[in-house]
């Protein structure tokens, strides 16, 4: 299975906070293709919840082994299923659509983008912009999220029959290959994520781990980092590792910022802060050491920045929980950018971490 298709088939899906359902499917498809063990649902929200019990070795009491599986320990793997975009909020009396972000959208980006409005049929539509030519010198040429209006080439009448209010809309636009292994598209935050945790499982496959595993592709992350912590409380995993997407050097940035980023191929990184796990960040560092998998740091003063790590680590009792994250250029664009080997590498990683614990 190569990497690119996985990305494609999982950008290629749609699904905006709170309509992830699209998007969810071909994820369950392709975890079910990657890890035919896994017993697959989607929870009361639509996320994706897979689980993968130890097989039954020699130690279980039932084989005449002198072992218990009865403390067999959980780690659960998690990124998020759903991407951000817009949700409909009016339809004007000359049939201009009116909508506002659904998450952090890069409102700079919207300006004349294609669209897609997913109501009862696939409307398509245009991002109003106003000719330069008529805008003054000092007019703001970035939308305020409630000036956000869509031409979808419709009276008022003819977009009621199609289009209702709170549909969501994702901007066009396709995954294509760039020089080396660099990929660019929608969806990237947090498909990517998806796409190392498969390629993660993949590897596992063929062998014998000591814990039991828990898939989670979270929906709601856009919007609070709501879906994860119903996975977690529902599975009650030992150990957790959230796999995301995090700021990927690029052109144009301050010395300062740019110290803060991670370079596109040169591996995940691996993220400490206060608020997670020392042991397992320690044990990432080792593992990545130890397998000559490429690797970078980012250390955090706080929490982890609106990542689903921060809520799965106080579930329930508390989790043991680790962040890993692909650097990604241009985030909450149609144009997201992460090389692939940054994806597979990351994998790899949490894979060799995975085969080797409990730590």
């Amino acid at each position: 299975m190569n990497t690119f298709d996985v990305l494609k088939r999982l950008t290629d899906a749609k699904g905006v906070a709170g309509n992830e359902s699209a998007a969810a499917r071909v994820a369950l498809e392709l975890l079910e293709e990657v890890a035919p063990r896994c017993e697959t649902s989607f929870d009361c929200h639509g996320s994706v919840v897979g689980i993968i019990k130890r097989a039954i070795g020699k130690g279980n009491p039932a084989e005449g082994g002198h072992g218990s599986t009865a403390a067999v320990p959980t780690v659960l793997l998690d990124a998020h299923i759903d991407q951000v975009g817009l949700i409909v909020t009016l339809i004007d009396e000359k049939g201009f659509i009116k909508a506002e972000p659904c998450g952090g959208i890069d409102r700079r980006a919207l300006a004349a983008q294609s669209v897609t409005i997913h109501g009862k049929s696939e409307v398509k539509g245009v991002i109003c912009t106003t000719p330069p030519h008529l805008e003054s010198a000092n007019q703001d040429k970035v939308k305020k999220a409630d000036e956000i209006k869509i031409d979808a080439g419709m009276t008022k009448q003819q977009a009621e029959k199609v289009i209702s209010l709170g549909d969501t809309v994702t901007l066009d636009g396709g995954l294509v290959s760039m020089l080396g292994k660099v990929a660019s598209g929608p969806a990237l935050d947090d498909r990517a994520g998806v796409a190392a945790i498969l390629y993660a499982l993949r590897l596992l496959e063929k062998v014998d781990v000591k814990v039991n595993i828990v898939v989670s592709f979270s929906v709601q992350e856009e919007l609070g980092c709501r879906g994860a912590g119903v996975v977690a409380y529902n599975t009650e995993p030992d150990y957790a590792i959230v796999v995301d997407v995090s700021y990927g050097l690029s052109a144009g940035l301050d010395s300062k910022t740019a110290a803060a980023c991670g370079e596109l191929g040169k591996g995940p990184m691996i993220g400490y802060s206060p608020a997670l796990n020392r042991d397992m960040f320690e044990g990432l560092k080792k593992a990545a050491q130890k397998h000559d998998i490429p690797y970078q740091l980012e250390i955090m003063g706080g929490d982890t920045g609106g990542t689903n790590a921060d809520s799965i680590t106080m579930v329930k009792g508390g989790v043991r929980t680790a962040l890993v994250s692909i650097p990604l250029r241009y985030m909450h664009t149609l144009v997201e950018t992460a090389d692939l080997s940054d994806i597979e590498a990351a994998g790899k990683l949490i894979a060799k971490f995975v085969e080797e614990l409990p730590i």
